[in-house]
């Protein structure tokens, strides 16, 4: 019986190789490059730069003693210092202890400090706060955070600003125009005012720790201003990581 074979398969024509593309590529121009965060070094010299120009730095808001200093910062919550001076220059004459601001009464004290936003609030914080000082603490303003953050009208901020104007304490209030500043230099990524606070308390070079909070807040007030800043009158501008500078 015979055999079916399979026909012989044709070979296959080679084809032929495909010619490679003689278009060039337009490559993209060059970015430069990205400066990094600020290093230890760019740091120290920021601050140091800050302490050659003002090395006892002050703050503004007027005050006598541990008492009438917390009382103004409580005073001063969205409200300007200057304006906050003019309401408590009299308002101190008369009271410069929580005894006599309570003696005034919540009415006198409203009255004299109507030209601050918040007032109504405001008043009425004082003479509870001067209640608390005088049952509490002997009428003494305490040296201690969490003691301060349990008076009336009193947050973090606050009692940063006391702890740190009046005890001397490396403290850091992050007020906005610290919160603005912070981020734009480099010093913070921080998304709220206690993540800034606890950067700066860690980037801050420990020489100038006290001193820290008043460069910053008065850097940011009158240099570099949240509209537009003042780049141009800046003294850490080459260091500075903000990308949208002022010419």
């Amino acid at each position: 019986m015979a055999r079916h074979t399979k026909p012989a398969q044709k070979p296959r024509k080679p084809t032929a190789a495909k010619s490679k593309s003689t278009k060039k590529t337009v490559s993209a121009a060059p970015r430069p490059p990205k400066r990094g965060r600020l290093t230890k070094d760019e740091i120290a010299e920021i601050f140091n730069r800050f302490c050659e120009r003002d090395p006892e730095p002050k703050g503004e808001l007027e005050h006598v003693n541990a008492f009438t200093l917390l009382v103004a910062v409580v005073l001063s919550a969205q409200a300007t210092d200057a304006g906050v001076n003019k309401a408590t220059r009299a308002l101190f004459k008369k009271a410069k202890t929580p005894e006599k601001m309570l003696a005034l009464g919540e009415d006198t004290v409203r009255d004299m400090i109507k030209t601050i936003g918040l007032f109504r609030n405001k008043a009425k914080n004082v003479i509870l706060l001067c209640q608390q000082l005088i049952e509490k603490h002997n009428s003494q303003v305490p040296e201690d955070r969490d003691a301060l953050e349990e008076l009336a009208g009193v947050g973090r901020k606050t009692a940063n600003v006391v702890l740190n104007v009046y005890f001397g304490h490396p403290t850091v209030a992050v007020d906005t125009h610290v919160f603005r500043l912070a981020n734009r230099i480099g010093l913070s990524k921080g998304k709220t005012p206690l993540a800034v606070e606890v950067d700066l308390l860690k980037v801050t070079p420990e020489t100038h720790g006290v001193h820290a909070h008043h460069w910053l807040i008065l850097h940011g007030r009158y240099v570099c201003k949240a509209r537009k800043p003042d780049c141009p009158r800046c003294l850490i501008k080459d260091i500075c990581r903000f990308k949208d500078k002022t010419v």
